[in-house]
């Protein structure tokens, strides 16, 4: 596997924000850390379009797992499921996105 570059964000016609085809709001910029691949997905529905395996979700306690895609800010989910905007640009996030709790972190 050639090297994963930590700040960019994958999808399919994702915006600068890392907005997607599939998410597109003003606050769906959280990009999520596949275990696998170890990329940055606008969603788990990009990642299954684009890669060759299923999105895996990552570890709880795991460091680095989610990333604001406005500012490039990472943080773990146990940080990012307290927060109801990026603590470094202060956009605002989904709260819909726990309900793909399960997808992401297992």
């Amino acid at each position: 596997m050639g090297e994963v570059n930590p700040r960019i964000i994958y999808g399919i016609n994702t915006d600068k924000d890392g907005r997607c085809v599939h998410y597109h709001s003003d606050v769906d910029v959280i990009a999520n850390k596949c275990a696998k691949c170890q990329k940055f997905y606008a969603c788990y529905k990009c990642h299954d379009e684009l890669e060759d395996h299923p999105f895996e979700p990552v570890d709880s306690d795991e460091e680095a797992t989610a990333m604001c895609g406005v500012c490039g800010k990472l943080y773990s989910y146990k940080e990012y499921s307290c927060l109801s905007k990026c603590t470094e640009c202060s956009h605002g996030f989904n709260p819909r996105c726990s309900l793909h709790k399960s997808v992401y972190v297992k």
